[in-house]
């Protein structure tokens, strides 16, 4: 079975480029996220953030993250894309039938790709994410990061 082939009716998988491409937008939303909870819990401490304490800065990455969570788990099991997947035609899709990851399988993939940077503060989540996200690269025969592993997911073209 080669990279292109998927299990019968499936569209094609979305090309590496597509998915970095997707992900940079949503990077844009996780960022935005991080701007709106740091100016609510910060307010004003935004010009020197390192005044606020560690302890108020550690809710801001927890917080930020938790909503970036929903925002990825709600995205997904409603309609297989976020807003960067919306933007370069592709979509997540249960491996078995190529449905919509709706329910369970939508939640556990966003929970494995968003939750672990709640640890950014000790420097495992940004590992663990750089190793989820490059996963793809190298993964046979279906492309999958360690997010897609866990919810027996691919993501294909949107057609």
């Amino acid at each position: 079975m080669t990279a292109d082939q998927v299990p019968s009716g499936m569209p094609p998988l979305a090309t590496l480029l597509q998915r970095f491409l997707a992900r940079l937008i949503d990077i844009v939303v996780l960022l935005a996220l991080d701007v709106v909870v740091s100016f609510a819990l910060l307010r004003g401490d935004m010009a020197h953030p390192s005044d606020a304490g560690s302890g108020r800065n550690l809710l801001v990455g927890v917080l930020t993250f938790v909503l970036y969570f929903a925002y990825e788990g709600g995205m997904t099991t409603a309609r297989g894309q976020t807003l960067g997947k919306m933007a370069l035609r592709i979509r997540s899709a249960r491996l078995a039938d190529g449905a919509v990851p709706a329910g369970a399988a939508g939640w556990l993939r966003a929970a494995v790709y968003a939750l672990p940077g709640v640890l950014v503060s000790i420097l495992i989540g940004p590992l663990f994410w750089a190793l989820n996200s490059l996963w793809c690269v190298w993964d046979k025969p279906y492309r999958q990061c360690l997010h897609d592993k866990a919810a027996k997911t691919v993501v294909v073209a949107a057609v």
